[in-house]
């Protein structure tokens, strides 16, 4: 039963490592621009979009092509976000190792 009681204390440390990891990307902020600075987007690293800033001379460019831009900020954003996320939880996993969880 020892074996037990170490395995969920590292769970238990690993979950709150976890934790501490979810709240410093609800902390971080990335920016991403796009359309040469024409669109900025703000957004944490959990993928909470923060702001969107768009340049007044650009709205009066075609819409498809403001349309377009704008589609392409936000998935450039959220891609960002989540590879910021996904690279801080390898980290947390790396450093557990947990037999037969990984």
């Amino acid at each position: 039963m020892a074996g037990v009681g170490k395995l969920l204390k590292q769970a238990q440390k690993m979950q709150r490592k976890m934790e501490q990891v979810q709240e410093n990307l609800a902390s971080q902020e990335l920016e991403v621009s796009c359309g040469g600075g024409a669109v900025n987007i703000r957004i944490n690293g959990q993928g909470e979009f923060l702001s969107i800033s768009i340049d007044p001379e650009f709205l009066k460019e075609d819409r498809e092509f403001v349309e377009e831009t704008l589609l392409e900020a936000v998935r450039d954003a959220a891609k960002k976000a989540k590879e910021v996320s996904e690279e801080a939880m390898e980290t947390v996993q790396a450093s557990m190792s947990i037999p037969g969880l990984m």
